[in-house]
């Protein structure tokens, strides 16, 4: 128990002071440099409705949450891993793998999860069915490693992932299932006849074919379920970007890294997508960083691209410095949230906010708490951000630019320093409104005082307005 203790503390520690989830570890996933639109009309009139809501929620969620510890990694042999070295390798598996038997969600609440995403202003979500763990957050028939087959078995909502996507689908969210196409736990995956040295299949598949054959259907199958037993599924949201066709390995993909075999990954991925896309018409297929036609947009993690690009994309960053829970962890102000949402609608993206419930299943309060200041400031200023498209000058030091989809609109978007009001007029460069343009602030409503200076935009704020702390202005321009 000693060693445990030490052990949970480390790992604790080391996620917390050194940001593990940070852009130079290796398991960030990258972002492709190509992009292929798709050709079915369903999956475009999709694409559309998802590029419309701007705003997501995604939650890692799973055994990790009982110690609070990072998701799966510390189950990774790589050297940027720390565990407790008076703990043996397999007697951390056993003990990792065994928390299964102590995850009993007893508060389990996703209508909370649900509301507090909305009152944040977001509009769909990505839920963990499975991490790189191989701990299923459904009631699969493919293994008994599920929340429905634990100490939560007998509750009348074991099958968690059920639940989850019933209460956002009641307010109205855009529906993703996050599938992880590694799966340690599997016996498939990592052969116990063989050590685990890296996040890799742990045997040579060119040799094993009936074994790596056994792996592609379990594959199938769970996803199958996903697709079939659980209502109206918007986005297949496919982590673990190393499991993948041995010739899309780039010098792109070997830049992350990931140590990658010599050998495909293959999980059969048109298989898998017209058989999802049978049972889920218009499916957006999210295979990240691998692609093709089967990444329907990408997913730069923790971080904004530099520039803005002209294909659907979104941001995957955490509100803290984790996915999953993990105690003490110091979350991101509202105004920090609302300056990224800001540049990456202007650059052409979606942000998917990642949060953790507790092991009891439910939020943190710090972070409700953080998702109502958000919303307080998209219930005044949402029409910046939701239905809008990019416009050509998308940036002015601190002010970004969208514009609506009928192109009548241009918004600007000014980012305000955090903690520091009492400015009374605001400036940008370029995007100038022709004269007699209405000016509006959204804060109030109401038309502001506005003059050109050459290619330069001076604007009167009132007085109102001048001395509350808020992160962001955001001002429509109609009739440019």
């Amino acid at each position: 128990m000693k060693s445990l203790k030490i052990f949970l503390v480390t790992v604790v520690g080391f996620c917390a002071l050194t940001n593990i989830h940070s852009l130079a570890q290796p398991n960030v996933h990258g972002q492709s440099t190509k992009y292929q639109w798709p050709d079915d009309p369903a999956v475009k009139e999709k694409l559309d409705k998802w590029q419309d809501q701007k705003f997501g929620m995604i939650l890692h969620w799973g055994v990790y949450a009982v110690p609070g510890m990072i998701e799966s990694w510390a189950l990774c042999s790589e050297d940027w891993i720390d565990r407790d070295s008076s703990m043996t390798y397999d007697e951390f598996k056993k003990w990792y793998w065994g928390l299964s038997n102590k995850f009993n969600p007893v508060n389990f609440n996703p209508e909370q999860w649900a509301l507090a995403g909305k009152a944040a202003g977001m509009r769909y979500m990505v839920f963990t069915t499975k991490h790189h763990d191989g701990f299923n957050m459904f009631d699969t028939k493919q293994t008994d490693y599920s929340i429905a087959k634990g100490p939560f078995k007998d509750n009348p909502r074991a099958d968690v992932a059920k639940y989850v996507f019933e209460a956002f689908r009641k307010q109205d969210f855009m529906i993703g299932a996050y599938f992880s196409k590694p799966d340690w736990h599997s016996e498939n995956f990592w052969w116990p006849k063989y050590a685990t040295p890296n996040r890799n299949v742990n045997y040579d598949i060119r040799k094993h074919p009936e074994r790596w054959n056994k792996y592609q259907q379990f594959t199938y199958n769970q996803i199958g379920e996903l697709m079939h037993n659980y209502g109206t599924v918007d986005i297949l949201w496919l982590d673990g970007g190393w499991v993948r066709p041995k010739e899309t390995v780039n010098e792109e993909v070997l830049s992350w890294g990931a140590p990658i075999p010599e050998f495909s990954q293959e999980v059969d991925m048109p298989k898998i997508a017209a058989m999802a896309r049978k049972a889920q018409p218009g499916i957006l297929m999210v295979d990240r960083t691998v692609h093709g036609p089967y990444e329907n947009y990408q997913t730069p993690e923790q971080r904004i691209p530099e520039k803005q690009l002209d294909y659907p994309w979104e941001s995957c960053m955490t509100l803290g410095g984790a996915w999953g829970f993990v105690p003490g962890d110091q979350y991101k102000s509202a105004a920090k949230v609302i300056h990224s949402l800001a540049e990456i609608t202007a650059k052409g993206g979606s942000l998917l906010l990642g949060v953790g419930p507790k092991p009891d299943g439910t939020l943190p309060q710090e972070v409700i708490g953080r998702l109502e200041e958000i919303g307080k400031w998209m219930s005044i200023n949402g029409s910046a951000i939701y239905n809008t498209r990019t416009t050509e000058n998308y940036q002015s030091e601190n002010t970004w630019f969208t514009e609506s989809k009928d192109g009548k609109t241009k918004f600007a978007l000014v980012c305000l320093p955090e903690g520091k009001p009492g400015s009374t007029t605001i400036e940008w460069e370029g995007n100038v409104p022709a004269k007699g343009t209405k000016l509006k602030l959204l804060q109030t409503g109401k038309s502001v005082k506005w003059q050109k200076d050459g290619n330069k935009v001076k604007v009167w704020l009132p007085a109102d307005v001048v001395n509350k702390n808020i992160p962001a202005l955001a001002f429509s321009m109609t009739g440019m």
